[in-house]
């Protein structure tokens, strides 16, 4: 079976504008949710969130690129990919490798700001005056059009909306396509920027945190919302030795499932979480005591954490409390369709770096959370495999597992015994 590796890095956020910055924001625990600006929260009951400030897309996307019609959402994606492209040697992406370069990009608001924009002022001019340009990057694929038209590439070109596990299930898509044979390189990740009707809506469902979002703690009130783009470049590993490439990790495996539960609350009883989790380990054949440290989905939300302590556990058993546990979203918010593709950069770096990064803002216990959630400060570990979970609305499941590359490989599939299923519910 062809390994598939990870050679290139990208990520805008709100504790970050690039991978450096973001590794050394992890790994101090810096906090990224403030007020709001880029739309009016007056009228909301909150107004905090990850914000992207200072956001300079003219200063991180070439000057041969036209930005007039991309949103900031699609803004956010090619300055991602961008950066992860430079940072794999593939920028400009050769000639010869154009056919063979496929982009998935995962999704979920889309160019949602622009296009409340853009409809204020239909109705406002009674349809007059309001161009059809102003509505296109409404379109949740409008990132990997971008992508793919302004890099001139023609291989796969594929979007997933799959809510707050977007970004995930694209990554995992492309490790498909590059060992079903129809990709050498995949520009893969996902982007979000914040949006009134995305921000009401969370306001209206009472799951926003006025102040900043607490994973894991008794006195968590709900998420704080976010915005930003994480990028992977994966490739054959064949493909990376062939061009002398840089090596951050191996992509191992994932899994998917469904709760069929409810339309936005998880299945208390964890059955979709644990059915996904054991599902990914089994395509990575790796043992559940080899991994090193679960990047949770960690929304903060009462019911969301429960659930997913609870899933840890009856998938690693006694071994869930050996295993370091954190959510990163206490730094950066809930970046929605992006969350699943900024924590596989953050997985990666931990493992690069061998630092896991910490859960911020928990201060008091929650007895129904009794994992070790990293609350005292990152901290300094030799990571070698990573579970990165997320769980979004509507029970749509992704976890993907990552690994340190080694020669040898970290996948133990020849020795692998197949994992209980777990039990109907």
């Amino acid at each position: 079976m062809e390994r598939v590796v990870i050679t290139g890095l990208g990520t805008i956020n709100a504790i970050a504008g690039s991978v450096p910055e973001f590794c050394c924001a992890l790994r101090n625990g810096v906090c990224g949710i403030g007020p709001v600006t880029v739309f009016d929260t007056a009228d909301f009951t909150t107004h905090t969130g990850g914000e992207v400030k200072r956001f300079a897309p003219r200063e991180m996307i070439p000057p041969e690129f036209s930005i007039k019609r991309m949103s900031r959402s699609d803004l956010m994606a090619m300055a991602a990919a961008v950066e992860a492209l430079k940072n794999a040697g593939l920028f400009p992406v050769p000639d010869a490798l154009l056919a063979d370069t496929g982009v998935v990009i995962g999704g979920g608001a889309g160019g949602m700001l622009e296009g409340e924009e853009a409809y204020r002022q239909y109705l406002k001019d009674k349809g007059k005056g309001v161009r059809f340009s102003r509505f296109a990057s409404f379109c949740c694929a409008s990132s990997a059009d971008h992508i793919a038209s302004k890099l001139r590439l023609m291989g796969p070109k594929t979007t997933f909306m799959t809510a707050c596990s977007s970004g995930a299930t694209a990554m995992g898509y492309a490790r498909d396509l590059i060992r079903a044979g129809m990709a050498k390189v995949v520009i893969a990740g996902g982007t979000e920027s914040l949006s009134r009707i995305t921000y009401g809506g969370f306001n209206a469902l009472g799951a926003v945190d006025p102040a900043f979002c607490k994973p894991f703690d008794k006195n968590r009130q709900g998420i704080s919302l976010g915005e930003g783009s994480g990028i992977m470049i994966l490739e054959s590993l064949n493909h990376a030795r062939n061009r002398d490439a840089q090596i951050y990790g191996e992509f191992l495996g994932y899994g998917v499932s469904c709760d069929a539960y409810h339309m936005t609350a998880p299945d208390p009883q964890a059955s979709g979480a644990v059915r996904c989790m054991r599902t990914a380990l089994q395509d990575a054949g790796v043992h559940p005591e080899r991994i090193d440290y679960i990047n949770a989905h960690g929304t903060a939300t009462p019911a969301n954490d429960r659930m997913e302590t609870r899933g840890i556990k009856e998938v690693f058993g006694k071994n869930a409390y050996q295993i370091p546990v954190s959510s990163t979203k206490s730094m950066l918010g809930h970046t929605l369709g992006a969350a699943g593709a900024i924590e596989g950069v953050a997985s990666i770096l931990g493992i690069v770096e061998r630092f896991i990064p910490p859960t911020i803002h928990s201060t008091e216990p929650d007895p129904e959370c009794d994992l070790d959630y990293v609350v005292e400060g990152s901290r300094n570990s030799g990571v070698n495999i990573v579970l990165s979970n997320s769980f979004a609305f509507g029970g749509n499941n992704t976890c993907v597992i990552l690994g340190r590359f080694t020669e040898k490989g970290m996948s133990e599939t020849k020795t692998f015994r197949r994992l209980p299923k777990s039990p109907d519910r």
